[in-house]
Formats: structure tokens, C-alpha cells, sequence
């Protein structure tokens, strides 16, 4: 039998395999569940953005290779940032990607060789470590404890460790964990990456997920980020545009040019129409920002308000589409709760699927209406 690269050894689907089999058993006896295990938005593009699509695609003259951004499309990212950010832009400071999990997944590709280090989040998204390992280069985790507001202490990476990794990567508002970072953390961090010649990588997807009035902030507006950092961003979750594929990194050009090389040898760029609508929405006039960042709000604060009055009571995340729940004490592991959860119908994600400092807890996707949330919390009500 002819055998698949050793690269994909250290890639494990094992969790998610055994949820999705469980899952189909359950669909398969007709059993009613509310899945909160994906990030995935359950709600469609505002209307201006789905009407372009329609117009666009009826073109005749739309249906060849895009090969890169149109100009529009980078001139309109500039403008978003400037507008959302106050971050100075020049369209040469963008690359466009078929969305951040794509540009994470290749960013390693173009940057890394055997030896090289990068320094991750745990937990932590999954694409971050299995890049590394498709790459074949070594991790560094970082722990994110609550103890320390879910910031990585980098006053105890080791010298070694400092000496030989190329990246870092952060995420803020991230997943599994939403929580947030001011500026004088970012500046930690960039003056941590400038005096070890390390290149910053923050994962800014949710930044159009912030709660309770606090104001998005990109690594990009800090003195001095442009010199050791890019920063990924998305449509998928900011316009519910997840299948559309479409994303985008800015930064420094020079940091820009390894990935671009890397990405002429393996796509032809995005679908045109597509190009269209999120040139559109990043210079709308935002008003549906404001309202689908309510909407996740009402979502997050109705599973709350029910789970802690059933005596489940849990973090409420700062912004993005996930509540990161540590599980009663009864239970022994974040599978066994996991799996407990299913039985009354409700799917979440263990969180060691994100790290081994994920045990003892499980992320929770708001992907549904408010009383649907309600009633999955009630259906955990004997778990507690």
C-alpha cells in the first residue's frame, strides 16, 4: 500500500471523527439537536452584499481566473482600516486570501524551515499548530490561563526558545477563547518580537465581535507593530461571508511577499463577484456591523442568564462567537462532558481539541437564535 506523507502523523481529527459519528447516530434515530460545536455564521450577508453577488454573476465577463485582488478590493481594505482602526494603509500593504484559515495555513509554507520555532497559543485554534507541522517546523506553547486574563506571561519563554523562533502568533478576540487585550499588552509583545527578531502574526477575524461598548483594536494602530507584525482579517464572520472565502493580511510589503510568491504557485485568486461585494461592504457605511455585533451580544447574555441560574456559572467572554465554558466539577474530562451534552441533544466542542490547556473546559458557538441558546442551556440543566 502506498503511504501518505509523514507530515500528516502529527494532523488528528480523532475528537471531531468521533462527535461527527455520534452526531450522524443520533440524526439517524431522529433525534432533535441544537449544534453549537461549529463557528460557522447561521445568518446570511446583509442584503446589499447578496444583491451584488446576484448582479455580479449574471455578467458574462466574470468567470475568469481573478489571478489577484482587483485594486478596488485592496483600496477598499485600506479604507476599512482607516475608518475602523485609524490604521494608514497603502493597497501595496495588502494580500488578498481565500480567508485567514487559508493564509494561516500557507504563511507557515512560505516562512518556515526544519528547526525554526513558532511560538503558539494554548488553547488555541486548530490551523495554528497544524500548520506548523505540514511546515515542518517544531511548536512553542504558550498557556492561556485565566489566572493571567488569558495573555501568554512572556517572561517565561525560554532565552533558547527566543533565540530560535520566526513567528508568534496571537489572537484577540480569539478562539476558543474570547477575550480581549489593551494596548499596553500589544506593546509588550511588539517590543518582546523586535529585540528577538520575531515576526508578529495576529489573527484579527472577530474584530467586528467586541461586547459591552468596548472599541476593536488592531496590533496595526501601535507604534511600531509595522516593523515585526501582519495581521490576518476576514469577511466571514464580520459579513457572514464564510463560504464566500475571502480574507485578507496587512502589513509590511516585504512580509507580504513570501506568502504572495507561495500563493502564485497554487490558486488563481478569488471569484470576481465575490471580489465585488466585499469591496462593497468593508466601505459601507458599517450600520450592520453595529447591529450583528447586538445580535451575538443577546445570543452570549441569553445562554448566560439561563446556565447561571441553573448553577452553571461561566465566564462571559468579552466578544467574538464562543463562550468558553469550564465544566462542572462532577465531570471528569471535557470529552466526558462532551459527550454527556450530546446525549441531552446539545453538541459543544471539548476544549481539548484546542490544547491540552483546553481540558476542563468546552467552547460553545453562538450560532443560534437566542431561544434556541435558551433552550440548549436548559437541556444541560442535569450535567450541572
Amino acid at each position: 500500500m502506498i503511504q501518505p506523507s509523514q507530515r500528516l502523523h502529527r494532523l488528528t481529527t480523532s475528537v471531531f471523527s468521533q462527535l461527527a459519528t455520534k452526531k450522524a447516530e443520533y440524526l439517524r434515530q431522529g433525534k432533535a439537536l441544537i449544534d453549537l460545536s461549529i463557528g460557522s455564521p447561521d445568518q446570511s450577508p446583509p442584503q446589499f452584499i447578496r444583491e451584488s453577488l446576484s448582479l455580479e454573476v449574471q455578467k458574462e465577463d466574470q468567470y475568469g481566473y481573478s489571478i489577484t485582488a482587483t485594486e478596488e478590493f485592496k483600496q477598499a481594505v485600506a479604507v476599512y482600516y482607516q475608518r475602523r482602526f485609524g490604521v494608514q494603509l497603502k493597497s501595496s500593504q495588502v494580500l488578498q486570501l481565500m480567508g485567514s484559515q487559508d493564509g494561516l495555513a500557507h504563511l507557515a509554507l512560505s516562512y518556515l524551515d526544519p528547526g525554526d520555532v513558532v511560538i503558539v497559543p494554548n488553547p488555541g485554534y486548530p490551523i495554528y499548530s497544524a500548520s506548523v507541522h505540514i511546515a515542518g517546523a517544531e511548536l512553542y506553547e504558550v498557556p492561556l490561563r485565566e489566572a493571567n486574563d488569558y495573555k501568554p506571561d512572556l517572561s517565561k519563554i525560554p532565552a533558547e526558545i527566543c533565540r530560535r523562533a520566526k513567528l508568534m502568533i496571537l489572537n484577540y478576540p480569539g478562539n476558543p477563547i474570547s477575550s480581549l487585550v489593551d494596548a499596553s499588552f500589544f506593546a509588550q509583545v511588539i517590543a518582546f518580537a523586535k529585540a528577538n527578531q520575531i515576526l508578529l502574526i495576529h489573527d484579527f477575524a472577530y474584530a467586528e465581535l467586541i461586547f459591552d461598548g468596548h472599541t476593536p483594536l488592531s496590533i496595526m494602530s501601535l507604534p511600531g507593530a509595522e516593523e515585526v507584525a501582519i495581521e490576518f482579517n476576514s469577511l466571514s464572520k464580520s459579513f457572514n461571508m464564510a463560504g464566500c472565502r475571502i480574507g485578507y493580511i496587512v502589513g509590511k510589503e516585504e512580509y507580504l511577499e513570501p506568502l504572495a510568491l507561495l500563493k502564485s504557485h497554487i490558486d488563481y485568486g478569488v471569484f470576481l463577484p465575490i471580489q465585488k461585494a466585499a469591496t462593497l461592504a468593508l466601505t459601507s457605511d458599517y450600520h450592520f456591523l453595529t447591529e450583528h455585533t447586538k445580535v451575538y451580544q443577546q445570543r452570549r447574555d441569553a445562554f448566560l442568564d439561563v446556565s447561571e441560574k441553573l448553577g452553571w456559572k461561566v465566564r462571559k467572554p468579552d466578544g467574538g462567537m464562543f463562550i468558553w465554558a469550564r465544566i462542572p466539577e462532577r465531570w471528569s474530562s471535557s470529552l466526558d462532558f462532551t459527550l454527556a451534552a450530546l446525549e441531552q441533544g446539545v453538541i459543544v466542542t471539548p476544549g481539548h481539541a484546542f490544547g491540552s490547556e483546553g481540558e476542563g473546559y468546552v467552547r460553545i458557538a453562538l450560532v443560534q437564535d437566542v431561544e434556541t441558546l435558551r433552550e440548549a442551556a436548559h437541556r444541560l440543566e442535569r450535567l450541572f
